[in-house]
């Protein structure tokens, strides 16, 4: 299966909270995996802010980077097209989004993703209202 997550699901598998279990049953069962090329610069960001407020070591924050670094070298990265962009401006205007995260669904789209996985309600939404088949991670 196809899948897509955006960086609020996949920073679940560098920083365990509500919802990374589920992340890991849903990558198991994945035959390729999908990121938007913002997911690399928007993981990391989290985690320097993690770390900035301590709550992430910095021998712990070099680890999850790592992984992140591991993780995207094995995905497909869905680069910011002029049809992503065009996507994106469709669903800014259709539903209340980030600019990023409309960035994130059309990136899924274009991908032709068969599952989009999130953690952010809205941008669940947005999706399924857009025709993607998606899985909500719950933010507990």
């Amino acid at each position: 299966m196809n899948i897509f997550l955006d960086s609020s699901a996949l920073a679940k598998r560098y920083v365990r909270e509500s919802g990374s279990d589920r992340l890991e049953e849903i990558l198991s069962a994945a035959s390729s995996l999908g990121v938007s090329v913002l997911c690399l610069s928007e993981i990391v960001s989290a985690l320097c802010r993690r770390r900035r407020e301590r709550k992430l070591s910095q021998q712990q924050h070099l680890k999850a980077k790592q992984a992140l670094f591991e993780d995207i070298a094995d995905s497909t990265i869905v680069h910011v097209t002029d049809q992503v962009v065009a996507r994106a401006v469709e669903l800014l205007e259709r539903w209340p989004l980030r600019s990023s995260d409309s960035l994130h669904v059309a990136s899924a789209a274009e991908w032709s993703t068969e599952l989009f996985v999130s953690a952010d309600e809205k941008q669940c939404e947005a999706a399924r209202s857009y025709g993607l088949q998606v899985e909500e991670l719950i933010v507990g």
